[in-house]
């Protein structure tokens, strides 16, 4: 018996620890099944909407509930995950996306129709979503008031109606293209064109609205790469507000390729806006110039900055701030554009010619907006970009960035690695020899700013100087003591060396190797001849803004200056 029962107790201990186990391998497996079930059919879904996206003539973006609260123009319920259109601006949860295809049209690029010409078109309606601060355009009360879908916004103009107040003549009438109808090309007219050059037809001066006085259409080229990354944000207000075929993202397609819409469009009258640093303004300012070349000069834009690098001298320089981060309205960015007035600035060739190898090496050739450096500046520039190009994704923000560049200029002023360039430099202005004091760097200005917003030629603005314009095709040459001096002079604690201005400025490396840059690109170069001559004048718009106390202060002691002068004269 008791053999019995210890087998028995045995036994049941067994099934006991079975169980026990059973049930601990149930509680790790099944979460570890049902969260691999659940990746996999979010991954299924993904792909699904993916394919949706590429396939739909709709730009969807994703959207949540915690992304800005929206209500689906399908189902008209909140949206918890779901999209929206960067060109339209329809808003459809997930279920709702192929029914959203079927029954919505995006903003037409090139307006359908029976080859005949077209010169307006009726308004393009989507219900729901309106701006909060938008008014009826029937009872001039405001829209979008009620927790629901509710209300209409056209698409093209931005005017909205009331439920209430949407009649059947309203869905039919003209559309105007509200504010911004000079800025926008509209799909009418494209049609137009493209018939007219199926016809083999070039005269574009009848056709709407190509023959209005104040039709001034305007192009975005925005870098989505630039400093803050708020290039992608931007792209997709800039849809909203104009015609899609206007709006160009650089890490797609080629400056010189977007610029090719400027030959469908009125002779001197087209402004492109470009959404970057003063990187991409040269790159495009570079593709404006091969549109010279292939003779095409009476298609020259005008040339506006937003914004969006590191630095942003030549957009400080040209009234358009000293950088961007959303405070202002894209709204006001398109009427400040509108509002610009028109100027040159000098470009220059700079030739970089290598000393040796009995010249068989052809020179390098660069194109400066705003200056050429050799020294410190030039070394925390080329510290920066060779850091910047092993982790680029650490770059992503303009306070990092600077950041960056003080920590570089920092190390320098302890370093002083280009101590004692007046022995290993000679200069010279329009072919007269200049005899140089002791020097860690020397600054070939063409802007007015450097350095992220100093204003390097007038320095602390206690002593008379020629004055320093951008299109008057002289260079301001100063130098630099180091690192801490650059940084004094930015606080208008000290007065930059200054050199002289000239037309043509030629500077000979005569040893050891040296850190340059022009306008920002950096590099080390060995013994050479650096020639800086006047290349072109570019077209761009200025912008009489609000003048910081800095500008403003700047301003005036140029005045009394120039008073000064004429006086004497």
């Amino acid at each position: 018996m008791e053999g019995t029962e210890s087998s028995s107790s045995i036994s049941s201990s067994v099934v006991a620890d079975w169980s026990l186990v059973f049930w601990t391998l149930c509680s790790v497996i099944l979460p570890v099944l049902i969260t691999l079930w659940c990746s996999f059919q979010r991954s299924r879904r993904q792909v699904l909407i993916r394919g949706i996206f590429r396939k739909s003539k709709h730009d969807w973006h994703y959207t949540d509930l915690f992304g800005q609260p929206s209500y689906c123009c399908v189902c008209a319920q909140h949206i918890l995950q779901g999209a929206f259109c960067n060109c339209c601006g329809l808003r459809v949860s997930e279920g709702c996306l192929k029914k959203a295809d079927q029954l919505f049209l995006c903003k037409e690029i090139v307006m359908r129709g029976n080859g005949g010409a077209h010169s307006s078109m009726p308004h393009h309606w989507i219900r729901g979503n309106v701006p909060l601060c938008s008014c009826c355009m029937v009872c001039r009360q405001q829209c979008g008031t009620q927790p629901k879908l509710c209300d209409y916004r056209c698409v093209w103009c931005q005017y909205t109606v009331h439920d209430e107040c949407m009649m059947d003549c309203l869905k039919t009438e003209e559309c105007t293209l509200g504010e911004f109808r000079d800025l926008i090309i509209p799909p009418y007219y494209l049609s137009t064109i493209n018939q007219m050059r199926k016809d083999k037809r070039t005269s574009y001066e009848k056709v709407v609205p190509y023959c209005r006085k104040h039709w001034m259409p305007v192009i975005i080229l925005a870098n989505t790469r630039s400093g803050n990354n708020m290039g992608e944000t931007l792209l997709g207000e800039f849809k909203i507000l104009l015609n899609p075929v206007q709006v160009f993202d650089l890490s797609k397609i080629a400056p010189a390729k977007a610029l090719q819409l400027c030959t469908l469009l009125p002779c001197n009258a087209v402004r492109v806006l470009v959404c970057g640093g003063d990187g991409t303004v040269g790159w495009v300012l570079d593709a404006i110039d091969e549109m010279k070349i292939k003779g095409q000069e009476r298609y020259i834009p005008q040339v506006a900055i937003l914004p969006l690098g590191t630095g942003n001298d030549l957009s400080h320089t040209l009234g358009w701030g000293a950088g961007y981060a959303g405070e202002v309205p894209v709204e006001q960015i398109l009427q400040n554009v509108m509002e610009a007035d028109g100027i040159k600035l000098d470009r220059w060739k700079v030739q970089v010619t290598n000393k040796g190898y009995y010249n068989l090496r052809k020179p390098k050739v660069f194109t400066m907006n705003n200056y050429f450096s050799i020294g410190p500046d030039a070394l925390m520039a080329l510290n920066f970009h060779a850091h910047r190009e092993k982790t680029p994704s650490l770059f992503s923000s303009r306070i990092i960035n600077k950041a960056v560049y003080f920590f570089y200029g920092t190390k320098d002023c302890l370093v002083q690695e280009c101590k004692d360039l007046n022995k290993k430099v000679e200069l010279e202005l329009d072919g007269e020899r200049i005899e140089l004091p002791n020097l860690e760097g020397i600054i070939v200005l063409n802007i007015g700013y450097w350095g992220g917003g100093c204003r390097l030629w007038e320095g602390m603005g206690d002593e008379p100087y020629p004055l320093a314009r951008h299109d008057d095709g002289l260079l301001e040459v100063v130098g630099v003591h180091g690192s801490f001096h650059c940084a004094q002079i930015q606080v208008k604690l000290a007065n930059p060396v200054r050199l002289g201005q000239a037309h043509t400025v030629r500077l000979i490396l005569k040893s050891s190797k040296m850190p340059m840059q022009v306008d920002g690109e950096p590099w080390a170069q060995g013994p050479c001849t650096v020639t800086i001559t006047h290349k072109t004048h570019a077209l761009m718009l200025y912008h009489s803004g609000e003048q910081t106390d800095d500008e403003a202060s700047s301003m005036s002691e140029q005045d009394h200056v120039r008073e000064q002068t004429d006086e004497d004269a």
